[in-house]
């Protein structure tokens, strides 16, 4: 019995199913593939199965509860997160070329930088290059932009992964204390002279995007101070703290910029003025082994222009 002739599959549609296959392997569900290619997660199966037929191999073993790559699948999905690499970074050579940037940019952001950074340029953005298409994901939490498929990421400096490319978009931030005069009125029997004193007042507490329990930082010339401050109350959003405290539940810890106006109309007042934090700027930060995305070198040049602090 002779053998039948290999046909090898078509390089276009090849490479489209292993990248369905990386992709799967990346996001580790089916479901969430699915959703970032934008397909059905039955075209996901019926594609995944019939790349194992043609390679006559297995390279996913599917439960209820994970998808993990098969040994096979395995050796296959380290080749080609380099190979795909490669492609990725030639694509990106070639948008020198081109007059505005195209193709797809993903983005996750917190929400201090939503509103500080994207809201004021993100519409102007868009309007000059109509050919780029851009998903911003708003999310205080820290998380593996590599693994969720993003292209880069913002987040406060000290908090980017040492092996990422950062990118600085603001200078270094001024962290405060406030308080409403509410709250301020009600408390005036406790002192509120230095940092020691906010052991003796409610503090909105501030959960970071890594879980932990922000201390407050503050100094005073040499001095410096980080308190785990007392508080029966803990948030993880920059908006809600500042709105709590603005209803005079107690003392905030927050970014100046973010409260200037309040401060400058007398809704917060800051206080122990002397002591505050100049800390890290926010930045733009990506993988190290991926260029710089040419419609992502053009946003951070238009976020710098617009952004005065």
């Amino acid at each position: 019995m002779t053998e039948a002739p290999f046909m090898p599959v078509p390089v276009r549609g090849e490479l489209a199913d292993l990248n369905v296959f990386l992709t799967i392997c990346r996001r580790k569900s089916f479901r969430l593939a699915a959703s970032e290619l934008g397909v059905s997660t039955s075209a996901l199966s019926h594609t995944m199965r019939g790349l194992e037929e043609r390679l006559g191999v297995r390279l996913l073993n599917r439960t209820s509860r994970s998808v993990v790559p098969t040994d096979a699948g395995e050796a296959l999905l380290g080749h080609l997160e380099t190979g795909f690499s490669h492609i990725r970074m030639a694509l990106d050579e070639l948008d020198h070329y081109r007059e505005s940037p195209v193709g797809r940019l993903r983005i996750n952001i917190p929400r201090d930088a939503a509103q500080l950074l994207f809201a004021p340029v993100l519409a102007k953005f868009m309007a000059m290059y109509p050919r780029l298409q851009m998903e911003i994901t708003v999310d205080n939490t820290l998380v593996d932009i590599i693994g969720s498929g993003y292209d880069a990421g913002i987040r406060y400096g000290e908090s980017v992964p040492k092996d990422m490319i950062a990118m600085p978009v603001t200078r270094k931030l001024r962290w405060i204390v406030v308080a409403s005069p509410q709250y301020l009125n009600h408390s005036a029997h406790l002192p509120l002279n230095h940092p020691d004193d906010l052991f003796q007042h409610q503090c909105i507490r501030m959960r970071l995007g890594n879980g932990t329990l922000y201390k407050w930082e503050l100094n005073r010339g040499k001095e410096a101070l980080a308190l785990d401050v007392p508080g029966s109350l803990i948030l993880n959003e920059s908006e809600m703290i500042i709105d709590t405290a603005l209803n005079g539940f107690g003392l905030a810890y927050c970014l100046d910029v973010r409260v200037r106006p309040l401060l400058e109309s007398g809704q917060l007042v800051q206080v122990i003025p002397e002591w505050v934090c100049e800390d890290e700027p926010m930045v733009m930060y990506y993988p190290s082994r991926r260029q710089l995305h040419p419609g992502l070198r053009r946003l951070i040049e238009m976020i710098r222009e617009a952004t005065l602090y």
